[in-house]
């Protein structure tokens, strides 16, 4: 479904050149849930702009469902951090929801029911008059999913969506996206820098190296597949995922990856050569 091939991004300017994405190759299959983690500065928000069509690669390619990605992709949406400055504040909720649908020209009767139906699925019906500005940060990025729901993407792009709202709000929201992700069969590339966040959503986990970056590490998440925050997070397994991805973090700013195959047994890396 969504294919990175040999991905580099340089930035030039000003006598400078600064390579914040060297080579980068995964894939995300197909209804597939991957959460994206790294060092601070490690070219996480770059590569799903590349992803996204929203920034040119200076090498490699981007395609999903086979096509090359040469701008924003017509099949996929985009969760944003900010979701402040995403929805338009003079706007009601379900004309914020409806917006992205009038550029794909559907009748106002579609349009309506893709509406109720994204804020039904997010707990927002109830919300659809409101303005933005009336509504806690929480249920601001409960408008923002329901947007990218109502477009009915085959692909969604979440960059650090969460990193704005208290502890259990956040919570809320992990429960809602992965509640969301088995519902719809979404392809879902979360990208996190919290190392909690990235083994309780995903059943993958791309570890980033330090920049310029290249995939360390491909971990499969082997947690069942019905999670909740009180008992999953405080599993055995939990807590062994979530160090051996801490771990290889620390390695990433050391520039010393860890063993993988003897640390971690899921992972699914090849040795390096």
């Amino acid at each position: 479904m969504l294919d990175v091939s040999g991905l580099k991004k340089v930035y030039e300017g000003s006598g400078r050149r600064v390579e914040a994405v060297r080579d980068l190759t995964f894939t995300v299959d197909a209804g597939e849930l991957v959460c994206l983690v790294g060092p601070s500065g490690c070219g996480k928000t770059t590569l799903l702009k590349c992803v996204g069509g929203l920034l040119t690669p200076t090498a490699g390619e981007v395609r999903v469902g086979g096509r090359r990605v040469t701008g924003p992709p017509p099949d996929m949406a985009v969760v944003f951090q900010e979701y402040g400055r995403s929805l338009f504040p003079w706007k009601r909720v379900g004309e914020n929801v409806e917006l992205p649908l009038k550029q794909k020209r559907l009748g106002a009767a579609r349009r309506r029911e893709l509406v109720a139906d994204a804020l039904e699925s997010v707990g927002l019906t109830d919300a659809a008059g409101a303005y933005p500005w009336q509504l806690s940060g929480g249920m601001q990025q409960r408008v923002a999913i329901a947007r990218a729901l109502a477009y009915e993407p085959e692909v969604l792009l979440m960059d650090e969506p969460f990193a704005a709202v208290d502890a259990q709000t956040r919570a809320e929201l992990e429960d809602l996206v992965r509640g969301l992700w088995r519902q719809r069969g979404i392809t879902i590339l979360f990208v996190t820098h919290d190392i909690d966040e990235a083994v309780y959503l995903g059943e993958r986990v791309l570890i980033l190296s330090s920049s310029p970056t290249v995939v360390q590490e491909q971990l499969k998440i082997d947690l069942p597949a019905d999670r909740d925050q009180l008992h999953t997070r405080v599993a055995p397994r939990f807590a062994e995922l979530r160090t051996h991805v801490y771990e290889q973090i620390q390695a990433a700013k050391r520039g010393t990856p860890v063993d993988r195959l003897t640390k971690d047994p899921t992972s699914d890396t090849p040795p390096p050569h």
